[in-house]
């Protein structure tokens, strides 16, 4: 159960934690692309020419992970690849493995930290994982923030917005409300002003039934955005970094969060935090690389 695995999560990474050696690249696709995102700020570089280069990966996007692979191993970078274990796929050239499914994102993560020699940052992150978890789990009925949140967000479309500098909580927390709580939101992560003011002008009843959601920081442009949709939607909500800790262990302690809120969206959706069989076919079919024939996408 999905929920079992979340609070079970913290420190539930087993893999190695020696740093290698630097300077570090770190590139992400499929299952990989969320956890590369979320070390932008450990790791800046994508492609190295030197050092070690991290690639992250799932079946479903193995061959491009594989010509990242050779593109740095002939600039003459030592390449290091981590994946996603699936069932029946063959593994032998990735050099670690973590389980299938949305947790993956916290064991690559957490593999890239000690990888490039930010132990300390990774055990930071486990640090507010664990006290998420214990304001989170499924038996704190009263003054759960997963929860609360995850009621705010029921029966209305979130927008999602962060400072350019934690885009990436965008893309992760859009990522989570669609394969865990089964909920369309909307980035709204370039320039967010310029959308904002207009987007409601023509059609403000396009405003019922929205919440955004700022995530991260609070910057001046977020508080003037805030300011335009007070007075256009229906609710604007701060998620803060938990603890106020930014940086890499923040962003994996916000991803932790929001994979929470998602779940319990779920739950009150009355449908399954699980992959959708939609996802588990297209998976399936890109990994095999056989067309997709219809079955199993129904919604």
């Amino acid at each position: 159960m999905l929920m079992t695995e979340l609070l079970n999560l913290p420190g539930s990474y087993q893999g190695p934690t020696r740093a290698l050696a630097g300077p570090y690249g770190v590139l992400g696709v499929g299952a990989g692309a969320l956890p590369a995102a979320l070390l932008e700020a450990l790791i800046e570089r994508r492609l190295t020419r030197e050092g070690t280069q991290l690639v992250l990966e799932s079946p479903d996007a193995a061959p491009l992970a594989r010509d990242y692979a050779g593109l740095s191993e002939v600039s003459g970078a030592a390449v290091v690849r981590a994946g996603v274990q699936t069932p029946g796929v063959s593994t032998r050239d990735l050099d670690f493995l973590v389980p299938a499914g949305v947790t993956a994102t916290y064991h690559l993560a957490q593999f890239a930290a000690y990888a490039s020699g930010h132990a300390e940052e990774a055990q930071e992150a486990e640090r507010l994982l664990s006290r998420l978890a214990e304001k989170c789990a499924p038996h704190i009925e009263d003054d759960n923030p997963a929860r609360e949140l995850a009621w705010t967000l029921w029966s209305r479309t979130p927008l999602l917005l962060a400072a350019p500098e934690d885009a990436a909580l965008v893309q992760v927390w859009q990522h989570l409300l669609a394969r865990v709580g089964k909920t369309l939101s909307i980035a709204v992560a370039l320039e967010p002003l310029y959308v904002l003011s207009g987007a409601f002008e023509s059609q403000h009843e396009k405003g019922d039934s929205k919440v955004a959601l700022i995530l991260g920081d609070e910057t001046p442009e977020l508080t003037l955005a805030r300011e335009i949709l007070e007075t256009r939607i229906d609710e604007v909500v701060a998620v803060p970094f938990p603890e106020g800790v930014q940086g890499y262990g923040g962003a994996l302690a916000l991803w932790y969060f929001g994979a929470w809120v998602a779940a319990y969206l779920a739950e009150r959706y009355g449908v399954s935090g699980e992959d959708s069989p939609a996802l588990r076919e297209v998976l399936k079919a890109l990994t095999s690389g056989e067309a997709v024939d219809g079955g199993g996408l129904e919604a």
